[in-house]
C-alpha cells in the first residue's frame, strides 16, 4: 500500500494560501511560518497557544488560527513573501520517460508521484545533467557523498540519480514520521541542520524551497481534482 506524505499541514495552508509580493493589499502585513509558506494579515491577536491572523479583506473575512509555535516571525512589506518564488520549469508530459522513470520510482518506495515530481521540478527544473554550484548533481541534485552513500555509482544516469534521491526522501519521511515539512528542509539543508534547530532551519533559501514544493504539489492536486469527472 502506498504511503502518501503527511499532508494535515498542507489543508490549512491551501486554504489559507502564500501569497504573492505583487498582491500585498495596503495596510496587510505578512506572517512568515516556520513551513515556508507566509499568509497576509491585517491584524492579529493571541489567544492563549494561538495566534489568531484576521485575513486581509473585506470586514467578514474572517480570521485563521495558528499555533504560536508555527509563526517564525512578522514582516511588512515585500521582503518576505518573496520567499516562495514561482517555479518556472515546464511540466512533463505523459509519455516523457522521466515522467515514467518518477512514476515507477515513486511506488517503488511508497511516496505519491506526483510529489517526488515536485521535488524533482525544484530541484532541477527535470535536467538530467543539472549541477549545482555547491556540485549537487541530477535530476535530484545528489551530492557526491550521498550518491555515494546511496549506491549511486552514475550520478547522471536519470533513473540511479532518481532510485537514490526517493529513496533518500522515504528515509527521511520515515526519519521525521511524515513530516513532509521537515523532511523537505532536510533534503535542502540537512537533517543535522533540521535537527540543530528542531525544524525548518531560519534560511531563507531552505523557507523558500519547502515553499516551492508544497505549492507546486497543491497545484498539481486541485488541477487533478477539477479534472476529475463528478460523481453521478
Amino acid at each position: 500500500m502506498t504511503r502518501f506524505p503527511n499532508l494535515s499541514l498542507f489543508a490549512l495552508f491551501l486554504a489559507a494560501g502564500p501569497c504573492g509580493a505583487d498582491s500585498l493589499p495596503e495596510g496587510c502585513q505578512v506572517a512568515l511560518l516556520r513551513n515556508g509558506f507566509t499568509i497576509q494579515y491585517a491584524r492579529r491577536e493571541v489567544a492563549g497557544a494561538a495566534t489568531r491572523l484576521w485575513l486581509c479583506g473585506d470586514p467578514g473575512s474572517g480570521y485563521v488560527e495558528i499555533p504560536s509555535a508555527q509563526i517564525a516571525g512578522f514582516e511588512q512589506g515585500q521582503s518576505a513573501v518573496a520567499a516562495a518564488p514561482p517555479v518556472s520549469a515546464p511540466e512533463i508530459t505523459a509519455g516523457n520517460p522521466i515522467r515514467n522513470l518518477i512514476a515507477s520510482v515513486a511506488s517503488r518506495h511508497q511516496i505519491d508521484p506526483d510529489f517526488v515530481a515536485s521535488v524533482v521540478k525544484a530541484e532541477s527544473g527535470f535536467v538530467p545533467t543539472a549541477a549545482s554550484p555547491k556540485g549537487a548533481l541530477g535530476l535530484m541534485q545528489l551530492m557526491p557523498q550521498t550518491a555515494v552513500r546511496l549506491g549511486v555509482k552514475d550520478v547522471l544516469d536519470p533513473a540511479a540519480n532518481l532510485e537514490g534521491g526517493t529513496r533518500y526522501l522515504r528515509e527521511l519521511l520515515d526519519r521525521y514520521d511524515g513530516d513532509v515539512v521537515r523532511a523537505l528542509a532536510a533534503y535542502n539543508a540537512g537533517p543535522q541542520r533540521v535537527e540543530q534547530y528542531g525544524g525548518i532551519p531560519p534560511y531563507r533559501e531552505t523557507y523558500a524551497y519547502v515553499a516551492r514544493i508544497i505549492a507546486d504539489y497543491n497545484s498539481k492536486k486541485l488541477h487533478n481534482s477539477a479534472a476529475a469527472p463528478a460523481d453521478k
